[in-house]
């Protein structure tokens, strides 16, 4: 059982009219939970103090601070089906002072208590990650009549895939979906959707009294389930199919992975598993344990390699060691890059900042005029090459080559340790401040014209170019680029973690250096269009952080990557499984909907009500058993049947469907008491309910088998690195 909870703070009501004005029809009957035990219940916590250890819901800890006055209620909170996305009887309340955890509590174990509890159930919960804590006793301190038989190891918490994304990285690695044995392909997005659906009656609520708005509210949400009834064949039709394609491909991908790395696979899928056997003392597979070295650790490696050197009594070349010159070197790189970048700040004129450009330039020729003298000492070779290039007089200062990718200079830059160890940290750096730049100017920013975009699309240039130098360096030393295990950085490759390839960071036409002479607008990757987590591949630039250098370190990031790929090919697998089993359910429900409703006409109490109440009464039992019955048969259509495209229209059927065995009434009222008595009810005539009504519902709702919303649900997001 999948279900997910949430709260909108949209359907407020007003402090109007009461209870006992204003009473509701059937409070409680219905899908909002009673009045009077839900609020004896709250009064008991009147100043709940929820603090969260989650930085991603700084939020939660005011939920108390809300604005509530003059308000009955600031919003509604509702439990519904994950999968399928219906709301769940008694699973909606009002809240009084924010999101409280009473209120969830209250809510969660009301609806639980219409469901077979003794179940494995998945909940999903934008804040599950403080919620679920101390919710064992929480659950003691509810009434009696809610204190449902409960396997507590049986609850599986998970935050839904588009929230996750704001939590810390240690609710991502815990709480996600994707990440979850037997979630599949389950968003747990479903409910801000039904808050869309229901956006529309928050205006009338607003200054409703409470039996007004809860019977408003339960109607529509009625509505709102009859809806996705009628349209529920489609939809798993169209999931299943999609599940099933890209379960093949995904498939296909994960066993090329695995045999590359056939000698681990057993040890990692042992890992997996026993992880997730207990989640609380094996480690966490889907979490590198190992962290590449960063500059300045690579600068007091260098350091505390001198001061060996010196004190076995080797004599330096010049008082300025190598560790000091490579770190020279990379300060005038560095310093080039952000003079480049602010020089083109300054001819777009889109900051309101003096740049004073001459003054940088000055102070950059000294910074290359002391690097040349060092390079004659460590790195002649590169002055020689400078030579023969014959680069133009007025040459821009940052645009001038320093020669940090070697050429002629492998040997002596092997010898101090540049080869190894100060390109891939260089890598390292540039990669973690493209990520810092690729999160504060995501790739969409760029489409407006604000003046931060030139601003943060230049800092992103800085960091790139970085990046391209640090790897080109690490190229020309090792001679060839396939030995290079950091990739070559693409401009597609520069986007938010959840990005799709279709939010690429877009460079400026007048720089092409820094990615070559990839046309704006077009992909250097075989992209195939927006796709959602479970399909694309992420920016190799979150997941190269860290894993270059030692072959301990590669090897470490591989087997996170493969433990990915594991758990998405078996959430495809179990989506297949669970929408199977949901389409040999799906009948078996109408039907016994269908036995319900004969078992209420055979109920009638014939000779004891009237005779016209009699006959009403099993009429509209014959009439609601005839629609499951045809709902079931329509569904096997859509089963079995060719997929329909956008736009088009099964031909509209008219047949008998129902012959029930009713009660015989006498007395009845001309013909149609002929029709009831016999258990006979006409389906063939077009006008009835379940002929017109029904199937042109499922006609324009039903059969958009290429929903393009439905595809992005399915897709979901993924697993956070």
């Amino acid at each position: 059982m999948f279900i997910a909870l949430d709260a909108c703070f949209r359907l407020k009501r007003r402090l109007i009219s009461s209870l006992s004005k204003d009473p509701g029809l059937g409070t409680g009957w219905a899908y909002l939970v009673a009045y009077k035990p839900y609020l004896d219940h709250l009064a008991k916590y009147t100043d709940q103090v929820e603090i969260s250890t989650c930085s991603g819901l700084a939020a939660i800890d005011h939920a108390n601070d809300k604005f509530s006055r003059g308000y009955a209620a600031t919003g509604v909170a509702m439990g519904i089906c994950a999968r399928h996305e219906f709301v769940l009887p008694n699973g909606v309340g009002d809240l009084q002072r924010g999101e409280r955890y009473a209120n969830i509590d209250y809510i969660f174990f009301s609806l639980l208590g219409h469901l077979l509890p003794l179940i494995f159930i998945i909940i999903s919960y934008d804040i599950a990650c403080q919620w679920h804590k101390n919710l064992r006793e929480r659950f003691q301190a509810l009434p009696p009549e809610l204190q449902v038989e409960l396997l507590w190891e049986f609850l599986a918490f998970a935050v839904p895939k588009m929230h996750i994304k704001g939590h810390i990285r240690i609710c991502q690695l815990l709480f996600a979906l994707g990440l979850l044995l037997g979630s599949g392909l389950t968003d747990g997005e479903g409910i801000e959707r039904s808050w869309s659906v229901l956006g529309g009656v928050a205006g009338s609520t607003r200054v409703s009294g409470p039996g007004a708005r809860a019977d408003l509210l339960d109607d529509h949400l009625a509505f709102c389930n009859w809806r996705k009834l009628i349209g529920l064949p489609a939809l798993l039709r169209r999931r299943l199919d999609n599940a099933r394609n890209e379960l093949a491909t995904q498939e296909a991908e994960f066993t090329d992975f695995c045999q590359q790395q056939a000698d681990d696979v057993p040890t990692w899928m042992a890992a997996v598993h026993a992880y997730e056997e207990d989640r609380d003392k094996a480690p966490n597979p889907y979490e590198s344990a190992i962290d590449g070295l960063t500059e300045r650790e690579v600068r007091d490696r260098f350091e505390d390699e001198e001061a060996k050197a010196e004190a076995a009594g080797a004599i330096p070349p010049h008082d300025v060691g190598p560790a000091e010159f490579i770190a020279s070197l990379l300060r005038v790189e560095e310093e080039q890059r952000r003079v480049h970048a602010n020089a083109s700040l300054k001819r777009a004129q889109t900051t309101s900042l003096k740049i004073n450009i001459r003054r940088q330039r000055r102070r950059l020729n000294k910074s290359i005029s002391r690097l040349r003298h060092l390079q004659e000492i460590y790195m002649p070779g590169a002055l020689t090459y400078l030579a023969t290039l014959k680069l133009a007089p007025d040459t821009k200062t940052e645009l001038r080559r320093t020669c940090r990718d070697g050429a002629g200079t492998a040997g002596r830059a092997v010898s101090f340790g540049a080869r190894g160890v100060t390109g891939p940290a260089t890598c390292q750096v540039a990669t973690l401040d493209v990520q810092e730049d690729a999160l504060a100017a995501p790739a969409y920013e760029y489409a407006v014209a604000s003046p931060s975009s030139p601003r943060n699309e230049n800092k992103i240039l800085l960091r790139a170019d970085k990046y391209q130098a640090a790897r080109r360096a690490l190229v020309g030393l090792d001679g060839e680029n396939a030995k290079i295990s950091w990739p070559p950085l693409l401009r597609e490759h520069i986007r938010c973690m959840d990005d799709s390839d279709d939010l690429t960071f877009q460079p400026p036409a007048d720089r092409p250096d820094v990615f070559g002479s990839n046309p704006i607008g077009t992909s250097s990757s075989q992209s195939k269009g927006k796709e959602g987590e479970s399909k694309r591949i992420m920016s190799w630039i979150w997941k190269f952080t860290g894993t270059e250098g030692t072959d301990a370190e590669m090897r470490e990031a591989i087997r996170v990557e493969w433990a990915k790929a594991y758990a998405r090919v078996r959430r495809w697998r179990e989506e297949v499984c669970l929408l199977e089993e949901e389409w040999r359910r799906l009948p078996l429900s109408f039907a016994h909907e269908e036995r319900l409703w004969v078992e209420r006409a055979k109920s009638v109490k014939v000779g004891i009500e009237e005779v016209e109440v009699a006959e009403g009464m099993v009429a509209y039992a014959a009439k609601k058993a005839d629609m499951y019955r045809d709902l079931s048969r329509r569904s096997e259509i859509i089963r079995t049947q060719e997929r329909l495209r956008r736009g088009q229209r099964r031909a509209r059927e008219t047949v008998h469907v129902y012959t029930g065995v009713l009660p015989p009434i006498s007395g009845s009222i001309g013909d149609a008491g002929d029709e009831a008595s016999t258990g006979r009810v006409n389906a063939g005539e077009p006008k009835g309910f379940a002929e017109e009504d029904v199937e042109e519902d499922m006609e324009v709702h039903g059969y958009a088998s290429d929903d393009d919303e439905e595809d992005e649900i399915l897709d979901g997001d993924a697993y956070d690195d």
